[in-house]
């Protein structure tokens, strides 16, 4: 019998979960489910993806109603993506759409949106922030709701970042807290330790919480309302709530300590994430994709990311398009070994510019010299014109083998940027741990890091309920080590010199374009 069970609200871009954890952190029930977006027309007639939130909570409480028949749940921790804010009206309800941060707004937004608020460079040295296309920086979505929907705007009674917007929803209180405040946002000085220059600019910062909280503090008990809807009890807590991939450290920093390792958290987003003592960039890292979230701890989190998951989704249906195959290779060594070593084909990224590494690159293949652009690649699939393809692509394992090479190479880069140090381990998890060819020449790569593949399901859900097990136990995150294990796979370490002159090879066709 459980003394107690723990809800955990996990809101990804795409899957929505309700899970059920036990009084020992094992995942016991959970349900899934897929929102398709609402669409909304701005009075200035701009057509507009959004959440929407009404739907989600209905499906929340009706899953929470469902659960609480069975478990006996005394927390609620909330886990989402970043980069959303909700508008709340003095009724209580979001006043403006809550839009999709996928939104590209155009280049002269974001040249309005630099020109109000400081340099690039200035206001990712103060906060953290680097540029990202589309509405990727909370404070860039805020400026596009205020110009958007300005009526709505101003009848804010407050402005939450997501996890809290949903902790508000079931308890009727506010709060902020670090992880979220601290996502490429633009609203916290990581200098200063305060609500930023572009918070208070939007008009933003008399509508937050000033002081940040823990992910782990209590926001507050459900409302009566909710205990209503539910069925739960009205002492059921619910935490201050926490960001998904910040969520994710926190199983390994009660295995590991708070540094010492760089996590390789791998989906859609490839995120790679190095805890550090000290905050602060490198001159000639401003201006990259590279920045700094804020732990659970308050510590600085040194980060990197690009869209690998999508890269090799998208390039492997071009390939399976082309051979009208379904299935991926197995890793031959050494045909990777030789691919390497001739140094005549490169895969190059990114397929959504500006959200990686290589902002500068345009995604083709490189063979013998010549490129081939994507759009060029697939319109030849879509014909069938064979000729109109590199001689790689022609080959389905030399065509894999070039695109799982490429990831790596991504990665290293983003590893380095993150200040992998010597020493350090790196722990893959998600989709690419079951990509051997990837993980083998990773760790290839890396001659003074061990590699591991982390065997965690759903590490994100697993944070949010060692919040909610902190709050409720008291707790330290050290503490919870004992309730749950976790199984570092180290990945052998093959001697693979042609790796290092490749990778020379294939930075300066990034640079040649």
């Amino acid at each position: 019998m459980m003394e107690y069970a723990i809800a955990v609200i996990d809101i990804g871009m795409t899957n929505k979960k309700v899970a059920i954890y036990d009084d020992a952190l094992r995942q016991i029930d959970a349900r899934y489910r897929n929102f398709p977006p609402a669409p909304v027309r701005s009075p200035s007639g701009t057509e507009l993806e959004t959440h929407d939130l009404a739907a989600m909570e209905t499906w929340f409480i009706e899953e929470l109603a469902e659960f609480a028949k069975t478990y006996p749940v005394k927390a609620i921790a909330v886990t989402t993506h970043g980069a959303t804010f909700v508008c709340v009206g003095q009724d209580g309800k979001p006043s403006v759409p809550c839009v999709y941060y996928t939104h590209e707004p155009g280049e002269d937004f974001h040249r309005r949106f630099y020109e109000r608020f400081g340099a690039i460079e200035e206001l990712q040295a103060r906060t953290g922030t680097p540029p990202f296309k589309a509405m990727i920086n909370t404070g860039q979505g805020i400026f596009f709701a205020k110009e958007q929907f300005p009526e709505g705007f101003a009848q804010a009674a407050r402005l939450l970042l997501y996890p809290q917007y949903w902790g508000y929803r079931f308890t009727g209180k506010t709060g902020a807290e670090g992880t979220s405040m601290g996502c490429h946002s633009y609203l916290w000085d990581q200098v200063e330790g305060r609500l930023s220059s572009v918070a208070q600019g939007l008009g933003a910062a008399s509508l937050m919480p000033a002081k940040l909280a823990n992910s782990w503090d209590v926001l507050g008990t459900i409302t009566p309302e909710f205990a209503a809807k539910t069925g739960l009890d009205p002492s059921v807590i619910v935490t201050m709530g926490i960001h998904d991939s910040n969520s994710s450290l926190l199983p390994h920093f009660a295995k590991k300590g708070n540094t010492g390792f760089v996590l390789n958290s791998t989906g859609t987003w490839c995120v790679l994430m190095n805890p550090v003592r000290q905050y602060g960039f490198a001159p000639d890292e401003l201006g990259k994709v590279v920045f700094f979230n804020i732990s659970a701890f308050g510590g600085p989190v040194k980060t990197a990311i690009f869209l690998g998951g999508q890269e090799f989704e998208s390039w492997s249906k071009l390939l399976m398009d082309i051979h009208g195959r379904e299935d991926l290779p197995a890793y031959q060594p050494e045909l990777y070994r030789e691919t390497l070593r001739e140094r005549r084909v490169f895969l190059m990224p990114e397929l959504t510019a500006g959200t990686g590494q290589f902002p500068q690159s345009r995604p083709c293949v490189v063979e013998d010299g010549k490129r081939y652009a994507y759009a060029a690649l697939r319109e030849a699939a879509r014909t069938g014109d064979r000729a109109a393809l590199p001689e790689v692509f022609r080959d389905y394992e030399r065509g894999f083998a070039a695109l799982r090479i490429s990831l790596v190479m991504q990665t290293l880069t983003a590893l380095e940027r993150t200040g992998l140090a010597q020493g350090a381990e790196v722990f893959t998890e998600g989709g690419f741990r079951k990509n051997e060819a990837y993980n083998a020449i990773l760790s290839a790569a890396l001659r003074e890091n061990r590699a591991f593949l982390t065997g965690i399901a759903e590490a994100s859900a697993l944070g949010a309920a060692m919040t909610a097990k902190m709050a409720l136990t008291g707790k330290e995150l050290a503490g919870l080590a004992k309730d749950f294990e976790v199984e570092y796979q180290e990945v052998p370490k093959a001697d693979m010199p042609e790796i290092f002159p490749y990778r020379e090879a294939w930075l300066r066709h990034t640079e040649n374009e």
